[in-house]
């Protein structure tokens, strides 16, 4: 009997061990899921990716035992946008997260605007799956809606359990010794306005006492109280930047009020670390969102003066060590081979952030273009780095288009959730293409917005290889023959600042990467072809559109002191109950 046992039991074995590591994936239940994103990280700033300069070993680490991503593309070139779209696994103009001015992101802790209650995130339906959810950094989608308290943007409306961080981004501002960086340029129109208007009620005052100016006291009292109530206008909130935008949060209390920066990395690091350990018993989502490489570039006097690259190059290696402290806390619990790993950047390097001879914005490789330009390949196109041992073949790499909004479909596949069907997700699972199981992206299209305006699209043309890319709008240069906007700081997405064309600029990415060589139907036989065809899936693509509220329309951009979080009362606010801690 028991020898017919074994002759039972042993061909079963054998198949079994035959089974290809795909079909593993089902014995696999619900993987923990840590996801990293760096701030304005460039594609060229990594190791990985061709930077030999600046060290990212641990960034790199991933890279050799997992899935690197050639072509990883944000969907849009600045924070609030990008991170919508990532969270949602939609374009942000589906959910009013572009903008039709040039306030293309959240302005203030004390704005209206943020991502919209009705969104669901992936976090939403991971926590119905039973994940234990955590936000640990920044979050930059917006807080309030109609009062102090009501926390409809905040990351807890949007399925997070745990959140610790900036629910605003970090800024120059939040560093006192640095100069001002938030709307630099409107903020000195405001100062030139009102010492005009000083000016004018001082001229009156002065004329009406010598009796050079025939003016009555009462219109110069009026002039010296429209001077002060304009002052208080704006000051109130552009003179307190670091007290309303530069917090920090423990789920809906704030914990510092401003923020101490000199502790800022240490507590995000703890906080991740912690999070991990104690949800190391149930499935869990960890959002690492880092304030790193985001100017001012908080950099802890260990990595001071260690690289390179200036304090740009400190602030990412140290980026790089909290990666190995994140990833070495996994590996301590255990959680290694059940743990997906994901790196990626939001969106490419600020090429024109300096300050005089200082470089503090990052590098996009060969890639042209960069931050706040929604076409070029530098500013859209990121690392990406998957990481599941067993389960992703190591040393891998994927020269296929994907998107950030990917990750969405992705992690709701793994953890056993179902996609909305109300509405559409333009991201795609990846886990077919990262396992090796096809050989091609879903993606045929991608569509490149600068705010609400479409500047260039890509197509995919699987049956050559090639993928086409077609630029409708492109940001003016200056100074002239410059790889930015140097004069403005930002490249605009429209107006003076914009080149239209008609024909697009046409460019094929699988031979022209940096994009450096337009092509015309001259020295291409399938111009005309490749344009008709993309034109066809742009109109297609509109169709799809449906008008929702305008979250970054200049009403719920401003400051509203009824919104502003306060850990006092209102205007009182500052604490530091960390320290207290």
């Amino acid at each position: 009997l028991l020898s017919f046992r074994i002759s039972l039991c042993r061909p079963l074995i054998f198949g079994l061990l035959l089974l290809p590591p795909l079909a593993q994936l089902s014995t696999i239940t619900r993987p923990n899921i840590v996801l990293l994103m760096a701030d304005d990280l460039g594609i060229g700033d990594v190791g990985c990716y061709g930077n030999d300069t600046i060290r990212t070993p641990n960034i790199d680490r991933l890279a050799k035992e997992g899935v690197k991503l050639t072509q990883h593309i944000a969907a849009a070139p600045l924070c609030t946008p990008s991170r919508a779209a990532f969270l949602t696994g939609r374009y942000p103009l589906r959910s009013g997260m572009d903008a039709v001015n040039n306030y293309r992101v959240i302005f203030w802790n004390g704005g209206s605007g943020g991502l919209p209650p009705n969104e669901t995130t992936f976090a939403k339906i991971l926590q119905h799956q039973g994940y234990s959810t955590g936000l640990i950094g920044k979050w930059h989608q917006g807080v309030n809606c109609e009062s102090r308290n009501d926390h409809c943007h905040h990351p807890l409306n949007h399925g997070f359990d745990y959140f610790y961080g900036m629910p605003f981004t970090l800024i120059s501002d939040c560093q006192p010794t640095e100069t001002p960086e938030m709307d630099r340029a409107f903020r000195r129109k405001l100062w030139l306005s009102t010492q005009m208007i000083c000016l004018i009620t001082l001229t009156a005052a002065l004329g009406r006492l010598t009796g050079l100016i025939s003016a009555h006291w009462k219109m110069v009292i009026c002039l010296a109280g429209f001077s002060l109530l304009y002052f208080i206008s704006w000051f109130s909130s552009y003179g307190f930047v670091r007290y309303w935008n530069c917090i920090m949060m423990r789920n809906h209390e704030v914990t510092e009020q401003p923020m101490v920066t000199d502790r800022t990395t240490s507590l995000i690091l703890s906080e991740s670390i912690a999070f991990i350990e104690r949800n190391k018993h149930k499935p869990f989502l960890l959002f690492l969102s880092f304030l790193h490489s985001h100017t001012p570039l908080l950099t802890t006097k260990k990595f001071l003066g260690t690289s390179s690259h200036g304090l740009y190059g400190d602030n990412v290696e140290e980026m790089d060590w909290m990666v190995g402290q994140v990833l070495d806390a996994i590996d301590k619990e255990g959680l290694q081979n059940t743990t997906l790993v994901y790196f990626a950047s939001d969106h490419g390097g600020w090429l024109e952030r300096q300050e005089g001879e200082r470089q503090l914005g990052g590098w996009n490789g060969k890639y042209r273009g960069g931050k706040a330009m929604g076409g070029w390949e530098g500013g859209i196109r990121v690392p990406g780095i998957f990481r599941w041992p067993g389960m992703l073949p190591a040393g891998t790499v994927i020269n296929e288009p994907t998107s950030l909004m990917d990750i969405y479909p992705t992690v709701v596949h793994l953890a056993g959730g179902v996609l909305p069907q109300d509405r559409v997700i333009d991201g795609r699972d990846l886990m077919p293409l990262l396992q090796g199981a096809v050989e091609h992206s879903e993606h045929e299209f991608l569509f490149h917005y600068c705010g609400v305006h479409l500047h260039a699209v890509r197509w995919h043309q699987k049956d050559s290889g090639a993928t086409w890319k077609a630029h409708y709008v492109t940001p003016v240069f200056r100074p002239f023959g410059a790889g930015g906007c140097y004069d403005r700081g930002f490249c605009p997405c429209f107006g003076e600042g914009v080149t239209h064309h008609d024909p697009p600029l046409l460019f094929d990415l699988s031979q022209d990467p940096s994009e450096a060589k337009p092509l015309s139907a001259d020295t291409e036989p399938l111009f005309d072809a490749v344009i008709k065809k993309i034109g066809r899936a742009v109109e297609e693509h509109r169709r799809t559109l449906t008008p929702v509220p305008e979250q970054l329309s200049v009403y719920n951009v401003v400051w509203k002191p009824w919104l502003q979080p306060c850990c006092g009362t209102f205007p009182f606010c500052w604490c530091d109950k960390e320290d207290d801690n």
